[in-house]
């Protein structure tokens, strides 16, 4: 009797779950689809390896990629700095590899070397053979990967708050948590179903802090996007396997032979000055850093006419200017 009444309660506690997974599954879904229409594809695609790789190109003149950081996509640009640049650069801002709407590299895609790559063939396709090449945050560290990888280096690198240098300690608790593939299962489709917007208005704050938000930004960047499930999935996983490959990149800093401009703000606490932008510019011969006091981790949007200045000076470097 006890055990039919357990198998019973097994029974019953199974099917509760399974209805509740239903429920996440479809309430995720419908958010997913409603962000895609909301968010539509700004651009183009190019296929690299059987990979379909988002690009917004706009503007006229020397070639310049701009590369996106963690939880992002080309919208973080394309809201204002692409019509900034676009008088004197051909812009061509890509979605990395399992993010906006560029196809998921799996394994591949957790090296920012690999995605370098992809992304460099994805520029070629579109005529930029050897452009000025621009990361943001974990974009910086795909920038860099670019340039170590490439048969011939980038025409100059512009690194803003860049991830470079390998950290001390760990992440923050989202990427504790999602380091476990079980608790990832769980987590990441309650957060794709039920996360409010009031939580990802509060999210972009401290991602900008202590700048303040340019109005429209919220609107205009695509949260959404990221709040998918597979973008979640593969966010997590790129950051989380990060840390290694910046110590083996590291070691061959100093082997790069091509200008680079750092833009990092003293108040980051996301990518701090001090681990990474500081600590990589005198391994790299003849980069430049230039540190703005009180700027937080978007400067493009913060201190848009420093990180202007610093593509200029990159561009003069190359002698594209």
């Amino acid at each position: 009797m006890i055990c039919r009444k357990l198998a019973a309660s097994l029974l019953i506690g199974a099917l509760a779950l399974a209805g509740g997974a239903v429920v996440v599954d479809r309430r995720a879904a419908a958010r997913e689809a409603a962000a895609e229409a909301a968010y539509p594809p700004e651009g183009q695609f190019v296929t690299v390896d059987g990979l379909r790789l988002h690009a917004v190109v706009a503007g006229s003149g020397p070639d310049l990629v701009l590369i996106h950081g963690a939880s992002g996509n080309a919208r973080d640009f394309t809201f204002d700095l692409v019509a900034r640049l676009a008088p004197d650069y051909r812009v061509i801002a890509l979605d990395r590899p399992g993010l906006g709407w560029s196809d998921e590299a799996r394994a591949k895609g957790l090296s920012p070397l690999a995605q370098g790559d992809l992304l460099r063939r994805a520029a070629a396709q579109l005529g930029a053979d050897r452009p000025l090449v621009l990361g943001h945050s974990y974009g910086g560290a795909v920038a860099l990967g670019w340039a170590l990888t490439a048969p011939e280096p980038p025409a100059g690198l512009v690194l803003v708050s860049a991830a470079s240098m390998p950290w001390p300690g760990g992440l923050g608790g989202w990427y504790v948590i999602n380091s476990s593939r079980i608790a990832a299962s769980l987590v990441q489709p309650l957060v794709a179903a039920f996360v409010p917007e009031t939580h990802v208005r509060t999210t972009v704050e401290s991602i900008f802090a202590p700048d303040a938000v340019p109005q429209g930004y919220a609107d205009h960047v695509g949260a959404g996007l990221s709040l998918r499930r597979d973008s979640l999935r593969v966010n997590t996983a790129q950051v989380n396997g990060l840390r290694p490959f910046v110590v083996d990149m590291a070691a061959r800093y100093a082997g790069l032979a091509l200008p680079v401009e750092l833009v990092h703000g003293d108040a980051d606490t996301i990518v701090p000055l001090e681990v990474h932008a500081r600590r990589l510019a005198p391994l790299i011969p003849g980069a430049r850093l230039t540190v703005i006091p009180g700027a937080g981790h978007m400067p493009q949007h913060s201190h848009p006419e420093t990180v202007i200045a610093a593509i200029h000076r990159a561009a003069a470097r190359a002698g594209l200017r």
